[in-house]
């Protein structure tokens, strides 16, 4: 039944150029073979100019051309090609995703207990068959395997089973074919085999089979659950109302959606400004170092932009409206990321990779070992135990488990080191890195302001000056207050909008704010920006002794100069793209040595250059932490972010790091190094194992036991070998980028 376009037209946006754009979630999407399916068929259909999936979130991106074209025929292509899909919610989608791992968990908990019942069962008949087993008790286990077998097989297997179905329905092979053939096959021959008194049977088979991929399965399900969803995360910073400013002059609290272009809204001090918008009257300090990385305050005052997301610090403004619930910088920023993180989603894990000529040479080589020996005269049962003992010994067992078992190993590792990984391929994607881009506030800087230690303050003058900046409640005052560890707060004090506070003690008085209102001389303002270009000042003056500035600021991370160091050394390209002023990002740079740097950037210009170095063919890893990184954090072949920044860059990053220092993204590249050594170790063994044990299996020498035992061998051998990637993670080996 073609679907309505009345049900779609309501998440349809528009365009004045006759242009479409429409997201939906789809369900279905299992791997990367699945997204270049929908791309491919989606961008055949007549008016659709762009379809984009994104393979974590599953969320599907389409444009098309209204003249053309509309959202009916779309959604019929995903139907017909075994997707359904619907209107793309965040947290509809989160909800879904939890359902399908709790169906994962199931399978898995039923398949593992049935797996260990009916093993103990085998292990019963086998040491019987060689010794002296009656006919009856065999019998007797056989069907007590195929009661616990049947349900099992018909509850843990759906999953697999309802991919292959998809997948033969639309005429198209994926890995859960071969396994549906293999595990249904090895039942209904077990089943025939039991009611024949046959004396073996292959439960065990099927069963751990269904165990062993059931665990890869739901380790990958956990990896993707960690991305988070982005767009939640930027509800933390966008209001969803306003204080309008009516004609009256008074204010009503009105919803983002009811303000118009030229209204008036009132923002008071300490508010996060919720609009796009011009100052018409107030000024104040705004913060917006979560939006353009700059770290220190902006003065605004009559005719300044100021943008949604950022913060009012103490002044009270009214600002005229330019861009509300949409169009706001806030949206804009949004918008990239979402585009972004379609374009990572592209990449292909090893194991896709692997996989995609794996499905039709096993079902090849299956299907022309029954025809083959039936041709040469054999009876088509004993075909067809051999025909599934290929399929058995060949299941993707070992490739399913290869690089899960790594991806669970290496994230102890990355834990151990103080990194936590959002996607299980970021392993793959660090390994590949060469070329490192690092944001400057809060990634080579501490997120917080802080006090520098070249103060020049007495131990008697600093305490004092710490109690005075309990009392303001200006960013900069709070970190010269946590500097000090002042807890007591001065009595009878002043604060003066906009300048500082001031008190008086025994009958001296004594002020704390900005340098005019402690009359600094514009000359030893000068002097003191040479020394510390990257800090902002706060004047102390003690009665009339000459006022004495102290350098506040982000200051570099524990262990910076070494890390950075160290990257150099070991061949990496380093970068610094910052949005924050010139002189500070020169600073940190000729303190870090980094020769290649830019400032005042824009997210679009960070990730404009970010695409640029790929299209060089350059792997970059990107590190960032603001607002303004999300995109590019996105863009990038792989990202970190510390675990101090914002929601929204954590949920776009690959891998969050933990604490003051940047020596975890060492530790990370060196890491994932070995990983995947070890992965690229594991499928070769699988490959191995398949081209010495499917010669003997096609020839008849191995029975569907002996398949079971040597695929469960084949399973525990890559999973050894990836436990033994903690033992040479710990080896003080050199990493260094791929040429």
């Amino acid at each position: 039944m073609s679907a309505p376009e009345r049900d779609w037209a309501a998440f349809v946006t528009n365009t004045e150029d006759g242009k479409a754009h429409m997201d939906l979630a789809v369900d279905g999407i299992t791997c990367a073979a699945c997204m270049y399916e929908i791309e491919r068929g989606l961008q055949k259909l007549d008016g659709v100019e762009k379809a984009r999936v994104n393979l974590s979130s599953h969320r599907l991106s389409v444009d098309w051309d209204e003249a053309k074209t509309n959202p009916s025929p779309i959604v019929d292509l995903l139907r017909r090609l075994g997707y359904k899909a619907y209107p793309f919610d965040p947290a509809q989608v989160k909800l879904r995703g939890d359902a399908i791992g709790k169906e994962i968990l199931r399978s898995l908990a039923v398949s593992g207990f049935a797996a260990m019942n009916i093993m103990l069962l085998s292990i019963s008949v086998w040491s019987g068959n060689a010794s002296d087993i009656d006919h009856e008790t065999r019998a007797f286990f056989h069907w007590i395997s195929a009661l616990i077998a049947l349900p099992t097989v018909a509850y843990s297997g759906r999953i697999f089973f309802r991919s292959a179905y998809t997948a033969i329905r639309t005429h198209r092979l994926n890995m859960d074919v071969p396994i549906t053939i293999g595990v249904l096959l090895a039942t209904t021959l077990s089943l025939w085999q039991t009611i024949q008194e046959a004396k073996h049977a292959y439960f065990d088979s099927a069963v751990m089979l269904l165990f062993f991929l059931l665990v890869g399965r739901y380790f990958d399900h956990l990896m993707r659950r960690k991305t988070r969803s982005f767009a939640e995360n930027l509800a933390t910073l966008k209001a969803e109302s306003a204080a309008k400013i009516l004609q009256d002059g008074n204010t009503q609290e009105v919803p983002l959606s009811k303000l118009a272009v030229g209204d008036r809204v009132l923002v008071k001090a300490g508010e996060r400004i919720s609009v796009d918008g011009r100052i018409c009257n107030g000024e104040s300090e705004v913060d917006q170092s979560l939006v353009t990385g700059e770290t220190l305050l902006q003065a605004v005052r009559l005719g300044d932009l100021v943008y949604a997301g950022t913060m009012n610090t103490y002044g009270v403004l009214e600002i005229e409206v330019t861009a509300a619930a949409k169009g706001t910088l806030l949206d804009e920023v949004n918008k990239l990321l979402e585009t972004a993180m379609e374009g990572r989603s592209s990449y292909v894990q090893i194991a896709d990779r692997a996989s995609q000529l794996y499905a039709p040479v096993v079902h090849a080589a299956a299907l022309l070992t029954l025809i083959g020996w039936i041709m040469l005269g054999m009876a088509w049962q004993p075909a067809l135990v051999i025909a599934i003992s290929v399929l058995i010994i060949t299941c993707p067992c070992a490739l399913g488990l290869a690089i899960p078992a790594v991806q669970v190993v290496a994230s102890g590792l990355f834990f151990n080191e103080r990194v936590l990984l959002n996607a299980g391929d970021a392993i793959e994607r660090l390994a590949s890195v060469d070329t490192i881009v690092f944001d400057k506030t809060g990634t080579l800087t501490l997120p917080e302001a802080s006090l520098s230690e070249s103060h020049g303050l007495s131990t008697e003058d600093l305490i004092l000056a710490g109690r005075l900046a309990l009392s303001s409640s200006h960013p900069l005052s709070q970190a010269i207050a946590r500097a000090t560890g002042a807890q007591q707060v001065l009595v009878d004090v002043k604060e003066l909008a906009g300048r500082g506070v001031e008190a008086q003690i025994d009958g001296n008085i004594v002020r704390l704010g900005a340098p005019s209102f402690c009359d600094v001389s514009d000359e030893q303002l000068a002097h003191a920006k040479q020394t510390h270009p990257d800090a902002s000042f706060v004047a102390f003056q003690l009665e009339d002794k000459p006022a004495q500035l102290l350098p506040v600021g982000q200051f570099l991370r524990e262990g910076a100069v070494e890390t950075i160091k160290e990257l150099q050394t070991a061949g990496y390209q380093l970068e610094i793209l910052s949005g924050d002023h010139t002189g500070a990002v020169e600073h940190v740079a000729d303190r870090l040595q980094v020769s290649a740097w830019q400032a005042g950037l824009k997210p679009q210009d960070k990730i404009d250059h970010i695409e640029v170095l790929k299209a060089k063919g350059r792997k970059v890893l990107m590190v960032g932490d603001g607002l303004n990184d999300a995109p590019s954090l996105a863009a990038a072949t792989v990202s970190i972010s510390p675990v101090s920044a914002v929601h929204v860059s954590q949920a776009a990053a690959d891998a969050v790091f933990l604490g003051d220092s940047l020596a975890p993204v060492q530790s990370a590249l060196k890491i994932s190094r070995k990983a995947r050594w070890v992965m690229n170790q594991n499928l070769a063994i699988s490959v191995i194992y398949n081209v010495l044990a499917v010669p003997f299996a096609v020839l008849g020498f191995v029975t569907p036991l002996v398949a079971a035992l040597a695929m469960s061998g084949s399973s525990i051998i890559v999973t050894l070998n990836a436990v033994r990637l903690r033992m040479i993670a710990g080896k003080a080996t050199p990493i260094t980028p791929e040429a």
